[in-house]
């Protein structure tokens, strides 16, 4: 029986010098940890989930934590923004206590070899799905050969891989993501406010993958497969989490939750007659949407429906989202989800290759035009695992400080374009956008329709306030 400690690092999630809201407007549970510490478990090993993003302060006791525990593993499941901050972690495990390690995640999935070189903390990689492959380090107590594919370790000081990553065909096999294992569940743990019309919630996630190719998607982990649970499942699964722990909106965290349209008309049709009395958002591409469908969603519970609109300007549509569908479309799609009842968010970037001054602010007027309910807008981050990622430094300039690859820093500048251009009309366009009032009188309904988020709010109204002016 192996003994494994699962790390969520804090890492850096926001701007430099400016107050770290995302801790404040959202704290998501690390439900990949929870899935991983499931798994593990049903076969034999044990596992433990310690979520630094959650509890910073935590990260002061560590090693004395492990110093006391003494797990054959540790492990560390990083984005690229948070990276960094776990490799100074893991380097502190090495020195101190000796322990072996187990990097995982999108980042490790992108660039595993290299990080293998570079970073000698690292004792093993995996890259892709984490089921297969940690199951198999722990079966063999991190003893090469390996049988199962997406491992790298070394042998005489070079990086060998033990195959391509291993892909659970039925995700259905799998155990329910362990919740427990996160202290302070559910009550720790935050949705991005006015997002939800009661609290408790949570994460979920119903499948894997996308069939799209857009070129700013990291697609290292999952590749191009599209796998997901069934309508069984699911409702199972968010049947316990209402039990247990009283949860009542869930944010369904799927890449793009209507790709199978029949596969949603069966989830909604099981929810409906469940009687969970729960309220979930998805994400949708516009044109995998329908009247049916939305209506379908509605009755199930459906409150909001997030589009990745990304851009107002045809041609940067055209060259970088797989599939693009013209912008008359998009809000012929926007309008089809209002009349359903539903509330839509349009999600936007700026600075992608080929962005130009007057191409951000196609994208403003478009964004102002619609009739959105929430917008969010990021800034192009480049991620290693990109298909647009290798041709960047022949569009414009590219920072690779993995630390502020987190959507709000200009880490890549297309040419013709300066990072202080682009954080102008960042602030600019979020600006005019909440100036509005007509935006502004949204949120008064939303004393009945989400309380919690309003009592969050006036709660933390001093931290909201700074980042007001820190925008203007």
């Amino acid at each position: 029986m192996g003994r494994l400690v699962l790390v969520q690092p804090l890492g850096m999630n926001w701007e430099p010098n400016r107050k770290d809201m995302s801790r404040i407007a959202n704290i998501m549970p690390p439900i990949g940890l929870c899935s991983l510490a499931a798994w593990v478990e049903r076969f034999g090993h044990r596992a433990e989930i310690l979520d630094f993003y959650a509890y910073p302060e935590e990260e002061a006791g560590f090693l004395d934590r492990l110093r006391a525990d003494k797990p054959d593993f540790v492990g560390f499941s990083v984005t690229t923004s948070s990276f960094l901050d776990a490799a100074r972690l893991a380097r502190r495990v090495k020195q101190e206590t000796g322990l072996r390690t187990v990097f995982g995640g999108v980042h490790v999935s992108a660039l595993a070899p290299r990080l293998m070189r570079e970073y000698p903390e690292i004792d093993l990689a995996v890259a892709g799905e984490g089921e297969q492959a940690l199951r198999e380090i722990l079966d063999r107590d991190g003893r090469p050969p390996f049988g199962v594919g997406g491992i790298h370790y070394r042998v005489d000081g070079e990086v060998v891989s033990s195959g391509p990553g291993a892909k659970l065909p039925d995700l259905d096999q799998l155990p329910f993501p362990d919740y427990g294992k996160l202290r302070g569940f559910p009550d720790r743990y935050k949705l991005p406010l006015f997002s939800y019309p009661h609290a408790p919630g949570t994460i979920a996630v119903t499948s894997r993958g996308c069939v799209f190719q857009c070129t700013y998607c990291d697609r290292s982990v999952f590749g191009r497969s599209y796998r997901y649970h069934g309508a069984e499942y699911l409702i199972e699964w968010f049947g316990l989490l209402r039990r247990r722990y009283g949860i009542r909106h869930l944010n369904l965290y799927d890449d793009n939750m209507t790709v199978n349209r029949e596969r949603v008309l069966g989830f909604c049709e099981a929810l409906t007659r469940s009687g969970l009395g729960l309220s979930f958002n998805c994400a949708s591409r516009p044109e995998l949407l329908d009247l049916e469908l939305l209506r379908a969603l509605k009755r199930a519970g459906c409150w909001t429906i997030s589009l990745g609109i990304e851009s107002g300007d045809w041609d940067i549509l055209r060259r970088h989202r797989s599939h693009a569908v013209d912008l008359g479309t998009m809000r012929e799609r926007i309008g089809l989800i209002r009349k359903a009842g539903l509330r839509v968010k349009g999600l936007f970037m700026i600075g992608l290759p080929g962005e130009t001054a007057a191409s951000m602010a196609r994208t403003r007027d478009y964004i102002l035009s619609l009739p959105l309910d929430e917008f969010n807008l990021t800034k192009f981050t480049p991620f290693p695992g990109a298909s647009c990622y290798d041709g960047l430094t022949r569009e414009g300039t590219l920072d690779e400080n993995w630390e502020l690859a987190n959507c709000v820093n200009a880490l890549f500048v297309p040419n013709g374009l300066t990072a202080a251009k682009i954080d102008l009309m960042f602030k600019e366009i979020y600006r005019r956008y909440y100036q509005r009032p007509r935006v502004l009188a949204r949120y008064v309904p939303m004393l009945w329709k989400s309380p919690d988020s309003w009592r969050r709010f006036v709660k933390d109204l001093g931290s909201f306030l700074q980042v007001r002016r820190d925008y203007r």
